[in-house]
């Protein structure tokens, strides 16, 4: 996979993206609750150096922003999980966290490129390059937006062209944050 291509193509359609009318109600809940917990993310950031709206768009894909669940894949961090990435108990929310974005793939704390195109091919490696690998936009990013209609693994390995994705995708909910918080612009630099 040519992450170079994807960056620019995930830039273009950040450009080119809108949010559909009918979810703003629900992001806008669902940003003001991410946004709301910007310290918690910050220490965090603190941690790992990857930016705080991208540990909480996935810390709401992975979870629905449970902090009882882990960034890693969504199993309770306070015992070993029973998902992948396996991973051990964590005493905290923020050390499970930290891990995971330390350690498992796509290793997030050593990634270097925080542009909008950057931060959203991260997030997509996040959850699995199957999507541009067929060149369809991941419902992982670009659910709620005119980027992305249907289709979407519905398990390991199986993909169903007609799936929706009903979850909001992560490039939804960083628009609707920077309206929320204005300085989340800042965080895209190259």
């Amino acid at each position: 996979m040519n992450l170079a291509k994807l960056k620019a193509a995930n830039q273009e359609r950040w450009t080119d993206c809108h949010v559909l009318p009918e979810w703003t109600g629900l992001l806008d809940s669902v940003s003001h609750r991410l946004v709301n917990a910007k310290s918690r993310y910050e220490s965090v950031r603190t941690a790992s150096g990857v930016p705080w709206p991208v540990i909480a768009v996935i810390h709401e894909r992975e979870s629905s922003q449970s902090w009882l669940a882990s960034l890693a894949q969504g199993d309770a961090w306070c015992r070993p999980s029973i998902h992948k990435p396996l991973r051990p108990a964590f005493s905290s929310w923020e050390s499970a966290a930290e891990d995971a974005l330390e350690v498992c793939p796509p290793h997030a704390a050593k990634w270097e490129d925080w542009s909008i195109g950057g931060a959203l091919t991260l997030l997509e490696q996040y959850n699995g390059l199957g999507y541009a690998r067929m060149g369809r936009p991941s419902p992982y990013l670009w659910s709620a937006t005119d980027q992305y209609l249907s289709g979407k693994y519905t398990s390991d390995g199986h993909y169903d062209p007609h799936a929706i994705d009903h979850q909001a995708g992560c490039a939804a909910l960083l628009m609707r944050m920077t309206l929320i918080d204005p300085t989340i612009a800042q965080e895209w630099h190259p």
